[in-house]
């Protein structure tokens, strides 16, 4: 049986960060994933912050180009113009940066173990016993801890008596290549909650690929048939008829904040499986990357020193006081489902205040939260990826 000092579930962005910051430290890292190749089933559209372009060197050749503009729609598709001076946002080239990834853990040591479907795991002397179903063998490895890096709807969390999500809204998005790009790079968002309840629809369109996309709470829409009728609506405002779609993707994204308990002295939660997203804007990838730079010094320590006061460290309640103001606008943007409603509000949004509220909301740097040097004593370096 293999033995490990770490086990992660899940290659996305958060297992792939956590893996390679954990073997530079000298751990024996396992990484697995149910996957044969990480460019199959790629469920996000890839948007990186400012705060992540700044503070992650990610690969230039991974992303798209600099996005600077935003443009609000009301539900009667009244726009409203955002501009920053500052690079706001980049299109994640997600299959590739995932390869770049996964070659950049394999170099730092991390055994790569694709096609392994996580069943279940028990205790065992010196740590866990994780079974998986490989190509309908069960694989057993024996491990001293467990990272659940499985994404909302996570089993590992389950298994290790974790918290788990309860709200999530669901997205659907099309990848297209040729459509002609009019005026600079933008992100077009579209308020209406007959099309999208508790959340937007989206067009970004950076010039090399336009995305098109709906989301919301599932109880609440039929994605599908939404994205079907997003496309009638703003035929008149992008031509895609002569486009070539080039992907369909869709999956659930928590909206309810970081949990509360994500740590015991078996193993730990990242990234979405943690509920590392923001409440308000659904955004995860900076919480990702910041959630797994801190589980990697934490796991480290604990593993090198066997103290579990270290774990107490890695507690979700130290962080959702930082999200109160965005889970209680998540609660206020689920409520309201009146479109004339949401239009006047939209309309306020060109008062000045309001208008720079609105500007706050997309280009400000807060996300999430940074953890000292002082709780971080021995923090690898973020950069270098």
């Amino acid at each position: 049986m293999d033995q490990f000092d770490v086990t992660i579930v899940g290659a996305g962005l958060a297992g792939l960060h956590l893996a390679r910051l954990l073997a530079q430290s000298g751990l024996r890292v396992a990484l697995t994933d149910r996957k044969r190749a990480l460019d199959e089933s790629v469920h996000t559209t890839g948007i990186f912050v400012r705060k992540t372009l700044e503070d992650f060197e990610l690969p230039e050749d991974c992303l798209g180009p600099v996005i600077r503009d935003v443009t609000l729609y009301s539900p009667r598709l009244r726009a409203i113009n955002l501009a920053s001076t500052d690079d706001e946002f980049r299109v994640g080239k997600m299959c590739l940066l995932y390869g770049r990834f996964l070659k950049r853990c394999v170099h730092a040591g991390v055994e790569w173990l694709p096609e392994m479907r996580y069943l279940d795991q028990a205790t065992a002397a010196g740590g866990s016993i994780v079974r998986f179903d490989h190509h309908g063998e069960i694989a057993r490895i024996h491990t001293r801890y467990i990272v659940g890096a499985d994404g909302a709807t996570s089993r590992v969390a389950e298994g290790l008596r974790l918290d788990r999500n309860s709200e999530w809204i669901v997205g659907l998005e099309e990848v297209f290549q040729g459509v002609e790009l009019t005026g600079p790079p933008q992100l077009h968002c579209f308020i209406d909650p007959r099309l999208a309840p508790g959340y937007i629809a989206w067009v970004v369109n950076d010039g090399e690929e336009t995305h098109v996309g709906v989301g919301g709470y599932p109880s609440q829409f039929e994605p599908a048939r939404a994205l079907t009728e997003f496309h009638s609506r703003i035929g008149h405002l992008f031509d895609l008829r002569d486009a070539e779609l080039i992907d369909r993707r869709g999956g659930r994204i928590p909206v309810s904040g970081i949990l509360r308990r994500i740590a015991n002295e078996r193993g730990l939660l990242v990234g979405d499986a943690a509920g590392a997203v923001s409440p308000l804007t659904a955004g995860g990838f900076d919480g990702c990357l910041r959630l797994s730079t801190f589980a990697a010094n934490v796991i480290e320590k604990f593993i090198k020193t066997g103290d579990e006061m270290v774990l107490a460290n890695y507690s979700g309640e130290r962080f959702r006081s930082r999200f109160i103001s965005r889970r209680w606008m998540r609660r206020a943007l689920a409520c309201v489902k009146n479109a004339s409603l949401i239009e006047v509000g939209c309309a306020m949004l060109r008062l000045p205040i309001l208008n720079s509220f609105g500007r706050h909301i997309f280009f400000g740097r807060g996300s999430f939260p940074d953890v000292s040097a002082e709780q971080m004593p021995r923090l690898a370096s973020v950069r270098g990826l």
